[in-house]
């Protein structure tokens, strides 16, 4: 996007905490990179073995399989399995994580990064969204060790505002694109607004972040 681009406007607010607890995480054992992509995190997990549900142009894709059914892999093949923005693309979530637990080994880790309060993406194959008392119960075979939010309530939504910017029409007029990323440049920093969160509208129950992106996990087997 040229200038936006240049100034840092366009820059994905959230993709630097993604790598960050990623980072947190690294290892040399063996690592299981489901729904890879551009394997981006090859380099932190060196002994990684990629898998995708097809093959990718320039990505050597170890394994190209459905992450529903693992049958070629064997039970207990690796340390960690690493799922980062696929279970909401997982039509039978269950069935996955079932599958991410079988090929662990005892004690390893499922390190998991998935959405909620975001924008259709990748359609027509987008579809579940997940709060994190949601991730629990779908993790509920595992030890969950860790469940951050991606992004504060405020936070959110400058991501919203920057998907817009990323994903619309503003005007029928490519340089008014420029409203949403400057839009959410300002939001990003007005989260000293709130005081106090809650998780109903009675204001009874307190709450942290009742808007975030998604969440990253760690879970043990």
């Amino acid at each position: 996007m040229g200038i936006l681009d240049a100034i840092g406007l366009t820059r994905k607010i959230t993709r630097p905490r993604l790598r960050a607890f990623l980072r947190r995480h690294a290892t040399d054992k063996r690592v299981l990179d489901v729904g890879c992509g551009a394997a981006s995190y090859r380099d932190l997990f060196p002994q990684v073995t990629t898998l995708d549900i097809a093959p990718r142009e320039g990505v050597n894709v170890d394994i190209v399989a459905d992450a529903h059914d693992l049958h070629q892999i064997p039970d207990a093949s690796f340390d960690v399995v690493l799922c980062t923005e696929v279970l909401e693309h997982l039509h039978t979530p269950s069935q996955a994580i079932a599958e991410f637990r079988r090929v662990l080994k005892p004690g390893g880790l499922l390190l998991l990064s998935t959405r909620f309060i975001f924008p259709l993406h990748d359609v027509p194959g987008d579809y579940y969204r997940y709060t994190k008392y949601g991730l629990r119960h779908l993790l509920k075979d595992f030890e969950v060790l860790e469940l951050t939010e991606e992004a504060s309530t405020v936070e959110t939504l400058a991501v919203l505002e920057q998907r817009i910017g990323f994903q619309c029409e503003t005007l029928g007029w490519k340089p008014f694109k420029l409203f949403w990323f400057l839009l959410a440049a300002v939001t990003r920093w007005c989260g000293w607004l709130l005081s106090r969160e809650y998780g109903d509208i009675r204001q009874q129950v307190p709450e942290k972040n009742i808007l975030t992106s998604g969440y990253y996990v760690a879970a043990r087997r």
